[in-house]
This record gives C-alpha cells, structure tokens and sequence, in this order.
C-alpha cells in the first residue's frame, strides 16, 4: 500500500468509514496481540485486550493526530493492558518456577510468523526472539505494571524515552527511572548476557531432540527419556502448582507417567512455541478407537539435553492449528 493510500485509508477510517476502520485496524491485529501477550503472559487475555484495543480505538478515533496510527494504536493497546493488570494484580514477587504463573500461556510460533518486521526496523525480529521465550514473559510477571508498559515499550518497540513518557502520561524522568528499576529486576532474573536465553527458531539439533522425545514417549520408554535430560530438569505444569525439580524428582515423573497403571497409549506431534521446540501429546485410553487431544510440552533445551519442561493444557491446540483428536 502507497504511502498517499494508506493516508486516505486513514482519514477514511477516522472520520467514522467502519469498513474502512476495519480493514486498518485488522493489519495490525496479530502484533498487538503479541504486545499485549507480552504485557500479560496470556494468550487468551490478549485475545480480549485487542478486542477492547480495537473498541477504544473507535470511540476514541477523534482523537488521532494525523499521523503513526500504528503507534496511536499501541498507546491505546498498552494503556488497556495497564488497566487490566491492574484490575486483575496480576504480579508474582518471585519466579522459581513458572508454577507460581497459574495464567502463563504459550504462544504458537506459527502465528508469531505472521508478522512481518516494519521495513525501516530491521533489528526487529532479533528482538522479538529475544523478547518471546517463556523465561522472558515469566520474568517480567515480577515488575509493576508501570515498569513493564515502560520496558515493553522501550527495549521491545524501540521507542524513545519521550514517545514511552507520552504514551503512559508519565514525566520523562519518571519514565527513565521506571526503565531503570525494570532493567535491573530483567538482569537478575536473565542471564546476565542477551544470547544465553536468545529464543530463535529451534535448531537442527533440537528439532532432533525433540523428535528422541516424542519416540520415547510414545513407547512408553522412561529410560531413554531419562537420558535426554538434564540433572537440573524442571518440570512445571501451569496452570497447576504442580513443580518437579532435579533428575530425582522428574525421573520418578517419567516411571509412574509410563508404568503399567497407564494402560492407554500415546501420540505426540511436534510443533513449536514461543520459538522453542514443543510436542502436542493425544491420549486414547483401552476400548477407544481415537487419539484425543491432552496437553503441550514445551521444552527449554541447554547443552544438547532438556533443561525445562512446561506442560500445558490443551486449550489451545486450535490456534497451533492442530486438531482435538487423531485417528
């Protein structure tokens, strides 16, 4: 879209065109819904907060300037965000483990590959790795709401100091001084150097892990998936306060998982999310003659074994684009 299209576009869809507003607003769809995932660890409380993004949008689109409707939107989307955290208090004061997340979702990387980074942002998809990985939206569940509006928008958009100070109302020192108190909290939780928990696509390598995974899992084989793992291993399983830690722990997970009381038999799919490798596991139980849809591993590989498991329900089978049940 031209440049001179997309302004007639705009001034189309803000004086009232609800077509028009539309057509605008649905390019943008799938990135405020990351920002807002960002904001609140939820894929299913994003989905929400665009909605309503959208809905003030309208209301309020009298009071676009003229110019960034991409950022206008974002302003409106962030601050929309800020009210549901604060209705919701949603904030941890630790993270050991993402069991204290009881509303920690994952995010299908086939949508995250829906987006396409602004042309004059070619750092854009580096960051948005970086900034995707469950350990970061797990981290950032411990800062204000406030901070993390101010950190989302200035480490993860890009935007300068006063455009962040702007958007929240907020003084450019306050501003500053909520991204430095955000930043520290980010440092003692991450490692302390960006390419250590980097979530880029899964590797050959951990695509091959992935794949030793699913094939003990599906025979039933505790000992060989004992041996994929790491002696720290951690297995959580959010929503549930459910927390396994250390190769003791977890390997008495896998025996009673595959003992004989489990008379069913499973199936799993790989797939991949919030850029790291996951399986969807189906379950049929003796008599059935299909596979139904169970839940979704998600797993943190370091050193060429698994370092974190975190199994979720299977409520969101359908936006991985996987069926509730196979044959």
């Amino acid at each position: 879209m031209t440049d001179h299209v997309e302004d007639e576009v705009v001034a189309a869809a803000t004086a009232g065109d609800r077509d028009a507003f539309t057509a605008l607003v649905r390019r943008h769809e799938r990135e405020l819904h990351v920002h807002c995932y960002r904001m609140l660890g939820s894929f299913a409380d994003a989905e929400d907060l665009v909605q309503e993004t959208f809905l003030r949008a309208w209301r309020r689109r009298d009071t676009f300037e003229g110019n960034g409707f991409r950022a206008w939107l974002y302003r409106i989307a962030t601050n929309a965000c800020l009210d549901e955290l604060r209705r919701s208090s949603r904030m941890v004061s630790s993270v050991d483990s993402y069991a204290e997340i009881p509303w920690l979702q994952p995010y299908p990387d086939r949508l995250l590959n829906e987006i396409a980074p602004p042309d004059d942002e070619p750092d854009a998809v580096a960051v948005a790795k970086e900034t995707i990985e469950l350990a970061f939206l797990a981290a950032i569940q411990l800062l204000p709401a406030r901070q993390r509006a101010v950190l989302v928008l200035r480490d993860v958009l890009g935007w300068t100091a006063q455009e962040t100070a702007d958007a929240l109302e907020m003084s450019l020192a306050s501003a500053n001084s909520a991204l430095q108190r955000a930043r520290s909290t980010m440092r003692d939780q991450l490692p302390q150097r960006r390419l250590d928990w980097t979530a880029s696509q899964p590797t050959a390598d951990e695509r091959e892990l992935l794949l030793r995974f699913i094939d003990t899992h599906e025979r039933s084989d505790a000992d060989a998936a004992v041996t994929m793992l790491r002696d720290d291993i951690r297995v959580t399983m959010p929503p549930y306060p459910t927390f396994f830690q250390g190769i003791e722990q977890v390997t008495g997970l896998m025996a009673k998982a595959f003992s004989e009381d489990m008379l069913g038999r499973w199936r799993l799919v790989p797939t991949s999310a919030n850029r790291q490798p996951a399986a969807a596991s189906y379950y049929i139980a003796p008599g059935e003659d299909t596979y139904k849809a169970f839940k979704l591993d998600v797993l943190r590989i370091e050193g060429g074994k698994i370092a974190e498991i975190t199994t979720f329900g299977a409520s969101l089978f359908a936006a991985f684009g996987l069926p509730e049940t196979l044959e």
